[in-house]
């Protein structure tokens, strides 16, 4: 299982679990905040009417029949009170008053209740003992919905306890009240548990971004592309991306004094064995023209290692880079311009046609000696390989957000078997005029080039004769 998903289930899991709690605690909880809500009103309007009974009783004013026909009247009343999503119609409220000893005096809703003896139930019996009587019972036992609360107060007569009233309050309209309320609920845990799987699967992909980053990184390594290490975070992925490109500098330091022994001692074998064959062979005695032709031909040699240490040196240079030093706005037209002023002396001698189309606004962002060492270096091969009096073209355009660089030549083309070769280091195809190769480093240089600038070189045969380099630059 990757790495992403197995956070993607643990998250799930722990907001699985966090919901169900929380979801099971507020089910369970909601009932009791509004009966919570509901009893303390209760509380104060028991004690407003305690207060009022004892006042009459003290002055010997109070009538059961007075109230009677004040509740007969409210529970007449049709009312239409719209609260929030509920409509109350009628009062439901019922008081009942006992004396010091629990006998029922008044009952707004039962007066058949009158006489009997109600220490029985809690709220009379600790209210006349001087604590908080309070009750939730059900109308009907098998309805766990029909729970009315009743919540006493003392009468106090000349500071003494003469009774008790009870004020009590049906939960049919609280029952409204959740009933209404568990879609909204159940509708916001939804939302929320949406929510909460969409910022997992958000947060299992940040957090396995740089890791899958460094795997791509490692990959192209283990495919031999010259890659710089991505954008890591500060965590420790962003150190492990550091370990790795420091074993990648290590082994590759390795690897490249290696390769570099090989290659070096392979390209200057035959240039010095040519060279020691000539100095024994001027060690015995011969005419002064057979002389200088083996002096020259130490020379050419001679020059030739100088060629291949020099080229290696600036192609190490590069390969070393792992990012442009000097950047600057560049005109490419005026670029080439400079590439072919200093390519008229070999194009005068072959003879060669060159035709540039390039449009003067085309502005490129690098190192301008670099492009110029690359350019200049197709153009060389364009030269090389294209017979006397044939034509050169060269061409720039705009494709998107980058340039094409397009060369052409009419020469022999690239034999099938070296398409796949010819950028790599010391691999050099034989010139059709002089039959010699070069050092094999030219078109690997404008590779790195290329790379360096996030670019890409391409050399392909025409569909008729010669070969086509296309260098592609970020505009």
């Amino acid at each position: 299982m990757k790495i992403g998903i197995r956070i993607f289930v643990c998250y799930l899991i722990i907001f699985s679990a966090c919901f169900y709690y929380s979801v099971n605690w507020m089910k369970d909880k909601v009932r009791f905040r509004y009966l919570e809500g509901v009893e303390d009103p209760l509380v104060d309007q028991a004690n407003i009417l305690a207060t009022m009974v004892g006042r009459d009783m003290e002055t010997k004013q109070f009538s059961s029949e007075s109230l009677y026909q004040v509740f007969d009247s409210v529970y007449r009343r049709r009312l239409s009170a719209r609260i929030y999503e509920f409509d109350k119609t009628n009062v439901d409220m019922n008081i009942y008053i006992t004396d010091k000893n629990g006998r029922v005096l008044f009952d707004a809703q039962n007066r058949n209740n009158v006489g009997a003896d109600f220490t029985k139930w809690r709220d009379v019996r600790l209210t006349l003992e001087g604590a908080y009587g309070a009750r939730s019972t059900r109308a009907s036992l098998e309805d766990p919905k029909s729970s009315i609360l009743y919540v006493g107060a003392p009468i106090y007569v000349r500071g003494d306890i003469a009774g008790v009233l009870t004020v009590a309050k049906p939960t049919t309209n609280i029952n409204n009240f959740i009933e209404n309320f568990k879609p909204e609920f159940y509708r916001v845990v939804s939302v929320s548990m949406l929510a909460a799987v969409l910022l997992s699967l958000l947060a299992s992909w940040w957090i396995t971004l740089p890791i899958k980053r460094l795997t791509r990184y490692a990959n192209d390594i283990g495919e031999g592309k010259n890659v710089h290490i991505p954008r890591l975070d500060a965590t420790e992925i962003g150190e492990m991306g550091k370990a790795f490109e420091k074993m990648k500098t290590t082994l590759e330091g390795k690897k490249y004094v290696e390769q570099y022994i090989q290659t070096l001692t392979h390209e200057v074998k035959s240039p010095l064995s040519a060279i020691v064959a000539a100095a024994e062979l001027l060690e015995e005695k011969m005419p002064p023209e057979q002389q200088a032709k083996f002096l020259a031909n130490i020379r050419n040699e001679a020059g030739r290692i100088n060629d291949i240490v020099e080229r290696l040196l600036a192609l190490s240079a590069l390969e070393n880079l792992k990012m442009l030093q000097a950047i600057e706005k560049v005109n490419l037209r005026s670029l080439l311009s400079e590439v072919l002023e200093s390519k008229q002396p070999l194009l005068k001698r072959k003879g060669l046609d060159l035709h540039c189309e390039v449009p003067s606004e085309i502005m490129i962002s690098g190192d301008k000696f670099l492009l110029h060492e690359a350019l200049a270096n197709l153009v060389q091969n364009a030269v090389d390989f294209s017979g006397k009096n044939e034509e050169i073209r060269i061409t720039g355009r705009l494709e998107g957000r980058s340039v094409k660089i397009i060369i052409e030549d009419h020469g022999p083309g690239i034999p099938d078997y070296a398409i796949d070769k010819v950028f790599d280091k010391f691999y050099s195809l034989q010139r059709p005029e002089t039959g010699k190769k070069s050092t094999g480093l030219g078109l690997n240089f404008v590779r790195q080039v290329a790379s360096l600038h996030s670019g890409d070189i391409l050399l392909e045969n025409r569909e008729s004769r010669g070969t086509r380099a296309i260098l592609s630059l970020p505009v």
